[in-house]
């Protein structure tokens, strides 16, 4: 069966039959004309597929004034560059969702910091003296409980008790950052002797 009979026929009939054979007679060219535009064999398939998925349901008002494979490599073709558009539109929101999301994420990240930070400021005004000096000490100075208490003239029992009087004060006045707060003061080796 020639192309262009089969054009005519598939424009006018109603038979599955006709399509299946044109399908048949033309798909392993058309796979291969998509597979040389869009460079993957299975998104080659798909366009074929979709092709004539398209011809399938709009076959009451296709009307073929060339032969059929010529017919079919055109719509191939702009079924070929449509999906690559769409790739390439697609991948560039993608691109750009990224870009946003993460600008977003460091944006609310360093708000989140900023108000944890004047929450902590807020909390040490409020220690008791010696206890926010002790803390201080061996938070931001990073000094061990042995230095502290030789710098302090006092017993290391006493900073050990200050800094855990200063820790449950700061655990319960920060408790809604707490989770913040275990990442930035994961490492509880430092009060440590």
């Amino acid at each position: 069966m020639g192309n262009d009979a089969s054009g005519i026929q598939l424009v006018n009939a109603d038979s599955s039959v006709v399509f299946e054979q044109v399908f048949k007679d033309n798909f392993k060219n058309l796979h291969a004309y998509a597979m040389s535009i869009v460079k993957d064999e299975s998104t080659g398939e798909e366009m074929v597929q979709n092709v004539f998925l398209k011809i399938w349901e709009k076959r009451e008002q296709i009307n073929i004034h060339q032969s059929v494979a010529a017919y079919l490599h055109k719509a191939v073709y702009y079924e070929c560059l449509n999906h690559i558009k769409h790739t390439k539109v697609k991948a560039t929101h993608q691109a750009h969702a990224a870009r946003t999301g993460n600008e977003q994420e460091t944006a609310a990240d360093n708000a989140t910091l900023k108000e944890l930070q004047r929450q902590i400021d807020n909390a040490l005004k409020d220690l008791p003296e010696q206890c926010r000096t002790i803390f201080q000490m061996s938070r931001y100075e990073e000094l061990k409980y042995r230095m502290i208490a030789d710098q302090l003239g006092i017993s290391v029992k006493t900073v050990e008790g200050q800094m855990g009087k200063a820790l449950r004060i700061l655990r319960q006045k920060l408790a809604d950052y707490l989770p913040i707060l275990v990442i930035l003061f994961v490492n509880l080796k430092k009060i440590l002797l």
